[in-house]
């Protein structure tokens, strides 16, 4: 057995080799969401393996089964006496110490610093061979753990991945019919839900939606963003759930204990003895007297008093299976409120939606190009290039990408040169008012999205067309204004607004009749 004394330095050891391990983690400045996500999940790792020593730690110097008095006792010098060794324990341990490294030879003594070189600096890719089934061939294949961790909505972290739980709040009853740009919408405000009232939130189907998205949600804290101490919010929700929920102050779930209350405090609305319950209106009251469960009832005689029925119901507490029904619905409602309007989660969804609109906007041949460029692009490498356009140091120690100047991603996965950002115009922005203040960098890009879907729907909103004459207008009153002038000068094209044509070509670009009919007519579409 190991000397105590002994396995508390080394435990010791291994901590500060752990810090020293976060410090260099920590001061890596990824830019890739890959590699971001990565850089976290290694630091949450590394504080792991830091709590788990410390706590080993603690229990060693506090000695529970007081090794600590006999390790001091042994190496302590014996009393001199005729006969006594004073270096016997110490040839003892010596023994020892040479016993264990001739049975185990292999032992690198660098193992462990190896190790957590590999953590700081690897990448996490692994390499596996696989064999080609038709060819018999063995190939070398690299994997990315990170695959498997996250679905491809949500791009390793950056986005949310909620169509589950959007399919499942359409199939409750009387929910509203929401798009899931709505549903994103709505969950940034804290919502779970809009419309649905206190019977139908009782439901099974709506316990189910909701625990799909708590469980969601904390998986995604436990994947994406580990370093978010989601523990000590989850307890603390739970402490304020169980607080208000005594005090019956839960924003629309106080009405679960109330037809009971109505009973204990003296009750409200029309009193019907044989059905023992109240009726807020005469008219409700009057057409349950025909339903066959109140004639049963009747029939049977067994008619209570209002103040009978307030006495019993005093004594015997009816609200808390009432209460109790629905009190796990609205736990989980309210822990799910709670985590919607916890960061960073509110700009993951606004992330989300505006990925959701920009894949909208695609055409079909740019969905498929895109998934075809995502499928065959390696794991991305940041790499940098300098002002001159000569390559620089491609990557730090870390394998990390050294980018200072921001450059766009090219088709391979590096920064383009300086000089095509330079040529390109690509630090110019071209604000237009028509597309929802979007931002265009480049003078290419902007003179492009004239023809473009975002442009062309912009312009339909405000009852224009979107013709040559229109071309250069950014600003909605410069659009407006011009419109008004062209009809003041008689234009046909704007007296014929409404009964305008538009066509669009296989790219998603949208034209007007005379422009599309030069453009087919020059074969250029």
């Amino acid at each position: 057995m190991d000397s105590i004394i002994e396995t508390q330095r080394a435990t010791h050891e291994e901590i500060e080799r752990y810090e020293q391990a976060l410090a260099d983690v920590l001061m890596q400045n990824p830019t890739a969401q890959r590699n971001i996500t990565r850089r976290d999940r290694k630091t949450a790792e590394i504080l792991d393996r830091i709590g788990e020593l410390k706590h080993n730690l603690v229990g060693m110097y506090e000695d529970l089964p007081g090794l600590r008095p006999t390790e001091l006792g042994l190496l302590s010098a014996p009393a001199p006496g005729e006969g006594v060794d004073e270096l016997a324990e110490f040839y003892s341990r010596f023994e020892k110490i040479k016993a264990f490294h001739r049975t185990n030879q292999n032992i690198n003594a660098r193992e462990f610093l190896n190790e957590i070189d590999e953590m700081v600096q690897g990448d996490g890719l692994q390499v596996t061979e696989v064999e080609d089934p038709e060819s018999g061939q063995v190939e070398t294949v690299t994997v990315d753990p990170l695959d498997n961790v996250f679905s491809g909505e949500e791009v390793y972290g950056k986005h949310l991945d909620l169509y589950l739980a959007h399919s499942q709040y359409l199939n409750l009853k009387g929910s509203t019919r929401l798009s899931y740009v709505g549903y994103l919408d709505m969950l940034k405000q804290g919502r779970v839900e809009r419309t649905l009232d206190l019977r139908e939130r009782s439901h099974a189907a709506y316990l189910e939606y909701v625990l799909t998205l708590y469980n969601y949600l904390v998986s995604f804290f436990e994947r994406a963003l580990p370093l978010v101490n989601l523990k000590a919010k989850l307890e603390e929700e739970q402490t304020k759930f169980e607080a208000a929920w005594a005090n019956d102050e839960i924003p629309g779930w106080s009405e679960a204990s109330s037809s009971a209350k109505k009973v204990a405090n003296g009750g409200a609305g029309i009193w019907c003895p044989y059905c023992q319950k109240h009726y807020s209106k005469q008219t409700v009251y009057d057409a349950h007297l025909n339903s066959p469960k109140h004639k049963k009832k009747e029939a049977a005689g067994k008619a209570v008093s209002e103040e009978d029925a307030s006495s019993a119901g005093t004594a015997a507490g009816p609200s808390t299976s009432s209460r109790d029904k629905v009190k796990q619905p609205a736990r989980y409602t309210f822990l799910v409120s709670a985590l919607l309007t916890f960061p960073p989660i509110p700009d993951k969804i606004t992330d989300s939606r505006s990925e959701v609109e920009r894949r909208s906007a695609l055409t079909a041949r740019e969905r498929e190009a895109e998934l075809e460029e995502a499928e065959d692009a390696p794991p991305p490498i940041e790499v940098s290039r300098g002002v001159d356009g000569e390559e620089e140091d491609d990557e730090d120690e870390d394998g990390h990408t050294y980018n200072p100047l921001k450059l766009p991603i090219g088709w391979d996965g590096k920064p383009i040169p300086f000089w095509l950002y330079k040529l390109h115009g690509l630090g110019v922005e071209f604000k237009c008012e028509i597309c929802s203040d979007y931002v265009y960098m480049g003078r290419k890009a902007f003179d492009r999205h004239f023809q473009e879907s975002r442009h062309a729907f912009g312009m339909r909103a405000l009852g224009l067309p979107n013709t040559r004459h229109f071309h250069e207008i950014t600003k909605i009153a410069d659009a407006l204004a011009l419109a008004e002038k062209l009809k003041r000068e008689g234009r046909q094209e704007l007296a014929a607004m409404d009964r305008a044509e538009e066509f669009e070509d296989a790219d998603g670009n949208v034209y007007d009749k005379k422009t599309y009919e030069d453009l087919k007519r020059q074969g250029l579409l």
